[in-house]
């Protein structure tokens, strides 16, 4: 049996208060992939983060898209 697939979004931008996840302009949103596994999108999240740690306004995250495609 194969391990169960969870997938997982990495995406970012400029937001508008470092604070929050409020984008200035969601036309800009980078997204950077789809990924299979938690780890690998950690990867991928830590990699876009690390080469915008300099700039405190650009925000990236990763969303657990398996929940959202079955929530129960």
């Amino acid at each position: 049996m194969a391990d169960e697939q969870l997938l997982h979004l990495v995406f970012g931008g400029q937001v508008e208060d470092p604070q929050a996840l409020t984008f200035k302009d969601t036309s800009k949103v980078d997204i950077v992939g789809i990924y299979p596994s938690y780890a690998e999108a950690e990867t991928a999240w830590r990699s876009v983060s690390q080469s915008n740690v300099d700039d405190a306004l650009t925000k990236y995250v990763i969303v657990h898209l398996h929940k959202l495609m079955e929530p129960h």
